[in-house]
Parts: structure tokens; sequence; C-alpha cells
């Protein structure tokens, strides 16, 4: 039994609202369970210096944790100079994510910065990110589009990810840290709306894991992603 009643693949509830934040041209608040992250999309009107006369955009992605998302406070990290390597690891697998899915090219030189805050974390921060951010970027290229900045959806398919893993010798759906905490076997994973793979990341934190679970794991997380894709599609429509 899980720690949270569900069935292996169950997915905690989750919640997509979006125009949460008043100045950003795209926001939403992601729920995964007790887990929260608001996800903030800021247009700047000149790209990297690296892509200066390329013609071709960039989207890019930030990720903190507040002091008190967590049991006990947190130090800032802007007060120890630089984010930490999980930090700097999680906000490259975010614009990684949302790049895959975004047609350069079409925004021009220009740079949206997605800022993924979490407000309070109960395991699986990083695939709620994602799965946010999918729709605070979203609906900056739609307050684009209505300004006539871009002429078309930079957007080429959804993108969402997950957490998986093994809990007790089971292949379970969307860790909580109960389960995230104690897990044998924990893997994230990040797939399109079309079922495009763009990342897995996978550890077995005691025993090795099998091919044979690997692909149990695969087959919980496209489940999961299909009805995260879902959700995604009605908080836009």
């Amino acid at each position: 039994m899980r720690p949270s009643k569900r069935a292996a693949d169950a997915m905690r509830d989750v919640t997509l609202e979006r125009a949460v934040a008043r100045y950003a041209e795209g926001s939403c608040l992601v729920t995964f369970g007790n887990t929260r992250v608001l996800c903030t999309a800021s247009l700047e009107e000149r790209g990297p210096p690296w892509l200066r006369g390329s013609g071709k955009g960039w989207v890019t992605a930030e990720y903190a944790m507040l002091p008190r998302a967590t049991h006990e406070r947190t130090r800032r990290e802007v007060n120890s100079g630089k984010p930490s390597g999980r930090t700097q690891e999680i906000q490259r697998l975010i614009g990684r994510s949302l790049r895959a899915v975004t047609n350069l090219p079409a925004l021009g030189e220009r740079q949206i910065t997605v800022d993924c805050d979490v407000i309070q974390a109960d395991g699986g921060t990083r695939t709620a990110s994602i799965t946010g951010a999918w729709v605070a970027l979203h609906d900056c290229f739609a307050w684009m589009r209505a300004r006539s900045i871009i002429s078309v959806d930079p957007l080429k398919d959804h993108v969402a990810a997950v957490s998986c893993g093994i809990y007790k010798g089971q292949p379970v759906l969307d860790l909580d840290y109960a389960e995230d905490s104690a897990a044998e076997t924990d893997a994230n994973f990040v797939v399109t709306g079309k079922g495009g793979i763009v990342e897995v990341q996978g550890t077995a934190e005691m025993e090795p894991f099998s091919e044979a679970q690997f692909i149990e794991l695969l087959a919980l997380a496209k489940g999961g992603i299909a009805n995260l894709v879902e959700l995604q599609r009605k908080a836009i429509a």
C-alpha cells in the first residue's frame, strides 16, 4: 500500500490555474498534490548575445525553491552567491523540455524566460514545473500574437513530465516525498503530447532495476503524461 493510499497508476490531484501573476506575459500556478509551483513567462525583446544575427529566438528557465517550501527553512541561494548544482540541473532540464516543442525561429531574436518558483514541495517539483511552465509559455505566446509581435504560434506540441519509481518492489506513478525518499528506484520522464520522449532521468537508489521494470515505469509515465496533456488542453481551452 502506498502512503497516500493511491493505486500504483494513480496520480495525485493536479490543477493548472492560469493568469495568476498580473504582470507576467504568461503564468500558471500548478499543483501536484501538495507540491505547488508558480510558473511565470517573461518576454525580452532581445535574444542571448550568442544568437545575435541568427534570426532565431530562445526559451530558457530558472528554478528556485522558497525558503519555507520544505519542512525546515532552507537558505536562499542568492545569499550563497550561486545556484546549487541541483538547481542548475533542474532549470536546464526545464529549458530543454520547453525548447523541444518550440519553433525558435518563429520567435525572431527574442527570449522568453520561464521562472519556476516552488511555493511548497512534496516531491515532483521538477515535473510539476515543466507541466506548468508549458501553460505559462503558451499564454506568453498568445499574448505576443494578440499584439502582432509574432504571426504564428511557435509551440509545436505539448510537453509534460511525471515521476515514477519502484517503491517496496512495486512500480508506481507520481511519487510524493514519502515515496521519493524511500524508493528503490526514482525516475523522471519528460514526454510530448505526441508521445515523443524528451528526456529520461532514472536512478537506482538501492538495487539496480531491470529492463522489464524500466518498461513498466515508462508505461506508467506515458499514461500519466497523457492525463497531464489533457489537463493542459482543458486549461487553455
